[in-house]
């Protein structure tokens, strides 16, 4: 433990604010290098587990990957006291700060509060909601966009970490740079705060047979299983499969308390929408209209987005399989230049 000295980092501007915390653009005194701060307030229990739930994710990945929030580091503040935390941390700061939160003892006086300070990438182009939303629908773009994301969440179920709430708003767009050299913003899959890390127990861990029984996540994008409360990492397949037939078609939805149009497939009942999940629950042999619009779907993509929303998980495929899929797909049936 230490005390705080001269910041690392200069912030430059908030850049979002939510419930549990605020993120500024920031330069590194020392680089000059643009990153994210994201501060959070442990000011209960619930926050000081969406925290810890995020940094023992992302601080347990050993590799970076172009498509997944990087975490440069966290620190821990309480006072003029200071600690950068590490995987496996124990230090005596941390350890206070989980036991005081176990009791239900946080305190609420600012003058002796606890901080938790998240340094990560910058992304300079939003979400993928309003990324999207504000152009024109391209071919060229949502290819690359799955090409990505089918990466990533292969790269995340390898690390054995679900994330369990995949959804436009938690998918940044840094126009910094683009993987491969390709024309279109790089994503960033991000918020880890829902994430659940499987622990790796034989010598080949399967993520797919770490069940878990908490429902979390967002509506439109939970599985039908999430809502049953039985689980497994096959999960984020259905929510990106949800993300990937809105993206596609633009199908979108307003969120009724922020009145936010939001990319987001799901089953037209009269006047009321409900989530694909929900519906499925209800009825496994619902036969979803896949494309809901009339326009140009090639064959392998629709068998592709039919197989991820599948009622039943084990019809769907697992991450390495959705990721070669997604590769076969570019390359024999979406046209480039258009």
């Amino acid at each position: 433990m230490m005390q705080c000295r001269q910041p690392k980092y200069e912030l430059v501007q908030e850049v979002g604010r939510g419930t549990y915390g605020v993120v500024y653009e920031a330069l590194a005194r020392r680089s000059g290098a643009r990153v994210a701060v994201k501060k959070i307030r442990c000011q209960a229990p619930e926050n000081v587990e969406l925290a810890l739930r995020e940094f023992w994710a992302l601080s347990s990945i050993q590799s970076q990957h172009p498509n997944v929030i990087h975490l440069e580091e966290c620190v821990l503040q309480r006072d003029a006291l200071a600690q950068a935390l590490s995987h496996g941390c124990s230090c005596p700061l941390y350890l206070e700060l989980v036991e005081t939160s176990l009791k239900g003892e946080i305190t609420f006086d600012p003058r002796c509060a606890y901080y938790l300070w998240f340094v990560m990438d910058f992304c300079d182009g939003g979400d993928m909601n309003e990324y999207l939303l504000s152009r024109k629908p391209s071919r060229r773009t949502n290819t690359s966009f799955m090409l990505q994301l089918g990466s990533a969440l292969a790269f995340l179920h390898r690390n054995n970490i679900i994330h369990r709430d995949l959804k436009p708003d938690n998918i940044l767009i840094s126009q910094d740079r683009s993987p491969a050299g390709l024309p279109e913003p790089t994503l960033k899959v991000a918020d880890f705060g829902l994430s659940k890390v499987c622990s790796s127990s034989g010598l080949n861990p399967d993520v797919n047979r770490c069940f878990l029984s908490t429902a979390c996540g967002t509506d439109f994008y939970m599985a039908p299983e999430v809502w049953e409360g039985q689980y497994t990492a096959k999960a984020d397949i259905f929510a990106l499969g949800v993300i990937i037939w809105a993206m596609v078609e633009r199908l979108t939805f307003v969120d009724t308390q922020t009145q936010k149009e939001l990319l987001g497939s799901y089953v037209q009942r009269g006047a009321e929408i409900v989530p694909l999940g929900e519906a499925l629950l209800g009825n496994p042999r619902l036969q979803l209209l896949i494309p809901a619009r009339k326009k140009s779907m090639s064959a392998g993509l629709k068998r592709l987005i039919r197989d991820m929303l599948s009622a039943n998980p084990a019809e769907r495929p697992d991450a390495a399989q959705l990721e070669l899929r997604l590769l076969q797909i570019a390359c024999r049936e979406w046209d480039w230049d258009t």
